[in-house]
């Protein structure tokens, strides 16, 4: 890939990043109004696996996306909507190919660890800011 066009391809992938984050915030910010389970997180999370499966599969056995506009809708409008639509896809694929174990390490190890980091963020900050 010349320079040029990767430094396009990065372009792109900024400007989807853009989009992507507005409508996160807009999109969950009315999902979720007074509901005490986050509801608008789970509402992005679950329409940007569906996007993500739709794009992806139509681009894989559709031919209907070029590389630059998958790369654009995934990596970027997605990339920053919701990254439980790139953590979907890549378990259901290891489902697909009947990696059963390393689809199932997958979504533990994601969930438990994520969570896990969250609680060490959250033990940092607050030793650093003594609270």
């Amino acid at each position: 890939m010349l320079k040029t066009e990767l430094t396009n391809l990065w372009l792109w992938i900024g400007i989807g990043g853009f989009i992507g984050a507005i409508l996160r915030f807009a999109l969950s910010g009315l999902m979720q109004k007074a509901a005490v389970f986050p509801l608008g997180t789970l509402g992005v999370n679950i329409i940007g696996s569906f996007f993500m499966g739709f794009i992806m599969y139509s681009s894989e056995f559709g031919g209907f996306f070029s590389e630059e506009a998958r790369i654009f809708l995934t990596v970027g409008i997605l990339g920053s909507f919701t990254t439980m639509s790139a953590f979907s896809y890549e378990s259901f694929k290891l489902l697909e190919q009947n990696e059963l174990l390393l689809m199932s390490i997958n979504v533990v190890g994601t969930v438990l660890l994520t969570i896990f980091a969250i609680y060490l963020g959250k033990i940092t900050a607050l030793n650093l800011w003594k609270v």
